[in-house]
């Protein structure tokens, strides 16, 4: 079973698809691989940034920013042979979400590395999370700078062959804003953290594997407004950088690069129309690259009555 899910974890991951940096020691689940689509275009660096319904994956502290409703899905298909999905919805302070990783046949080894049979393998987690900035609570006393704190609970799941498991982890995350004053070219500065897998372990039929603990930092800031640049450090040992180009309110160019397990090159693009917003990235890496999209539905600038406007045009 051990050289099982070791040799699934090298074909998933090593491939590059989301370039993890979960050891060999430990579980092998679908939050191995990176999420989103929008963040991905840009390298994957997502801990300081409010980005819609993607800020969910990233760091739940993000939450207590994000003006109001907004829900997201994606898809993503890996050489015909796996495919990874996830949505999630989230409100102002909380959000639900699910990542779902499904693999076609895999060659099987037993313990000895002989050969055995193809197995297919799947993953599922399930996340609720929330964000509290303390400048919200009336029995705290003003802090004086823009912060926010958030905890995530994920329930997981995996499935090996005909061998199930199931365990669940806990993720703490914390944002803070920094004024400048005196840098007008520049604004939105945020700093970041979240402590991943503090606890918890996968557990299966005759064992249990513990989730790969990490500690991530990261840093943002807006340019111009119209270039956002961001960075951010696993201490696993990875790294994720990316710079978002927007000319204009409805479009963003993205690259970006990963390193972890290997070292990937990222591209995205993304179109906001009233709300209504399309996300494109691709992920190259040594086996061939990976595409992904998503339909993101941002409530809080969603114009309804531009909406019906429009629609009126194309109906009798």
């Amino acid at each position: 079973m051990t050289k099982t899910r070791l040799l699934l974890s090298v074909a998933l991951l090593c491939a590059g698809w989301g370039l993890g940096v979960a050891a060999a020691t430990t579980a092998t689940t679908v939050l191995d691989i990176a999420p989103g689509v929008g963040v991905i275009g840009a390298g994957g660096a997502g801990i300081s940034l409010i980005s819609s319904a993607e800020t969910l994956y990233y760091n739940p502290a993000g939450l207590a920013s994000l003006p109001g409703i907004s829900f997201t899905s994606f898809f993503s298909s890996y050489l015909g042979e796996a495919n990874y999905s996830a949505l999630a919805l989230t409100f102002r302070n909380f959000g639900f979400g699910a990542l779902l990783l499904n693999s076609g046949s895999i060659q099987g080894y037993d313990d000895e590395g002989q050969p055995t049979e193809l197995l297919g393998y799947s993953s599922s987690a399930y996340i609720f999370a929330f964000g509290v900035d303390p400048s919200d609570l009336p029995f705290l006393p003003d802090l004086g700078m823009p912060m926010a704190f958030g905890a995530q609970l994920k329930a997981i799941t995996a499935k090996i062959g005909d061998v199930g498991g199931s365990g669940f982890t806990l993720d703490l995350g914390f944002r803070m804003g920094l004024p400048l004053t005196g840098f007008s070219a520049v604004s939105d500065v945020a700093i970041a953290a979240t402590a991943v897998n503090l606890f918890g372990a996968m557990s299966y039929d005759d064992i249990s594997d513990d989730l790969a603990m990490d500690l991530r930092v990261g840093a943002s800031a807006r340019i111009v407004d119209m270039i956002t640049v961001a960075a951010d450090l696993y201490l696993a040992g990875a790294a994720r950088f990316g710079v978002s180009y927007s000319p204009v309110p409805t479009l963003a160019l993205r690259l970006g690069v990963m390193s972890g397990s290997g070292t990937s090159f990222t591209a995205g693009l993304g179109v906001n129309v009233q709300g209504f917003l399309v996300d494109y990235a691709y992920v190259g890496h040594t086996l061939g690259g990976s595409h992904r999209v998503s339909l993101t539905l941002d409530f809080s600038a969603l114009d309804i009555g531009a909406f019906g406007r429009s629609l009126r045009r194309f109906l009798p």
